[in-house]
């Protein structure tokens, strides 16, 4: 799985409405990736309850030049990055990409560090003081080597990611809707 130095090239995400690409999402994926609320509570709905969460890896490293400007820290500040997909019904829906920086993760922050397989937005929508940015969206392709190559369809996929913030504290967390995510099926229009 290539680090995050070795992406081979930096995703350019951008702001709704502005599209990212000529590329659409099809209407129903548009509305998974703007949604506002908890990808993880429509996730368990949509699979009846045949959620889990696989973790990839989890590791302290530096976040990518694109991450750090959007968090806001230094591009040499080390953040523990856990990547994970997100599994609806045993089938892989969703890769996501948490970013925290390890400057957030004091406090009542302090057990993100050991999240394991539990999912990372049941905590931050429980958060009666969180804050988030708009949210931001990329059209990704195997050239951009953001997924491991094992998740990567032959066409490309939307992702989407926002910065969250409790106490002043900002994490970055991406979301990239797979092939076998049951609103990505004929996602370009």
């Amino acid at each position: 799985m290539p680090t995050i130095s070795h992406f081979a090239r930096e995703l350019r995400w951008s702001a709704h409405p502005r599209p990212p690409s000529p590329l659409q999402p099809s209407t129903a994926l548009r509305s998974w990736l703007l949604d506002s609320g908890s990808l993880t509570a429509k996730l368990l709905k949509l699979s009846h309850g045949e959620f889990k969460v696989q973790v990839l890896r989890q590791v302290h490293a530096r976040a990518s030049r694109s991450e750090a400007l959007a968090l806001g820290i230094g591009f040499n500040e080390f953040c523990l990055i856990r990547e994970v997909i997100l599994r609806g019904h045993n089938q892989p829906w969703v890769f996501a990409r948490s970013v925290l920086p390890l400057s957030s993760l004091t406090g009542s922050l302090r057990h993100l560090r050991k999240q394991g397989t539990r999912p990372l937005g049941a905590f931050l929508f429980s958060q009666p003081h969180l804050k988030r940015s708009p949210i931001a969206l990329a059209l990704i392709s195997g050239h951009h080597a953001y997924l491991p190559e094992a998740l990567m369809g032959a066409n490309p996929v939307w992702g989407r990611r926002s910065i969250f913030s409790i106490d002043d504290k900002p994490l970055l967390v991406s979301e990239v809707f797979l092939p076998d995510f049951p609103g990505a099926r004929e996602n370009n229009q």
